[in-house]
């Protein structure tokens, strides 16, 4: 990895989204202990936007009470869509008063129009192919990229850009599908890849964690025939590896 900007002895709050799913609050607790497994001697610790405690800025407070002088937002999001453009930077801001330095990662996902973001690219496109091939499909010849979905275009060009990379990497074509917001969902998805002559397609998952938008997305696809669905990403070393390395930008 390049080297950090920050000091690794600085503590790591990973904001994620937050979910009503007790699964992606234990799905975001995993990925915390994989990265700080990954990285011996820093200090992980979790927050979220919604639905679970802390929020972001009770755990920057945290810190600040702990004698911390500084700590890096890692947030748990893999577009730049308003979450991560807005939400995460206004609780940053919320938390200016507390005396503590706060640096802010990337979101992990690739951003858009950034085509030289190799590394993030690479992790995920690795992470996704790990989360397939967990899965008992036999051969496949088609990929649905299931991804939750947002209003803004700029989101959809990463995944799409996921999506090829994807596809180039695992050599079948692969089509983008949402659970929610513009773009086409993930059972048109599915026919689009059908149209391109594939009969066996599978869904990789462009998910941190499981959730309402998850089992939407996957439940569509596997009612329009796709055989089987991937886990999302959650721990797997590729995506610890990505939050250290978005972390070392900060």
């Amino acid at each position: 990895m390049p080297p950090s900007r920050s000091d690794r002895r600085n503590p790591l709050v990973l904001v994620a989204h937050g979910s009503r799913d007790p699964r992606a609050a234990r799905s975001t607790w995993a990925l915390a202990r994989a990265v700080g497994a990954a990285r011996p001697g820093t200090r992980v610790e979790t927050a979220f936007l919604d639905f679970e405690v802390p929020g972001l800025v009770a755990a920057l407070r945290r810190e600040a009470d702990r004698g911390q002088r500084a700590a890096t937002v890692v947030p748990l999001l893999l577009t730049a869509a308003y979450h991560g453009r807005v939400d995460v930077p206004g609780e940053i801001e919320k938390a200016s008063a507390l005396g503590l330095s706060i640096g802010l990662a990337p979101v992990l996902g690739p951003v858009a129009g950034a085509r030289s973001d190799a590394v993030a690219l690479d992790l995920v496109v690795r992470a996704l192919r790990r989360r397939l091939d967990e899965v008992d499909t036999g051969p496949v010849d088609g990929l649905v990229l299931a991804a939750a979905g947002s209003r803004e275009h700029s989101a959809l060009v990463t995944v799409d850009l996921v999506a090829r990379a994807l596809a180039e990497a695992a050599g079948v074509p692969c089509v983008a599908g949402y659970a929610s917001g513009a773009g086409r969902g993930t059972a048109e998805a599915v026919r689009a890849v059908r149209a391109r002559g594939a009969v066996r397609v599978a869904v990789a998952s462009y998910f941190l964690a499981p959730g309402l938008l998850y089992d939407r997305a996957v439940d569509a696809a596997l009612a329009a025939g796709a055989l089987m669905a991937a886990a999302p990403l959650g721990d797997a070393p590729e995506i610890a590896e990505l939050v250290l390395a978005r972390a070392n930008t900060a």
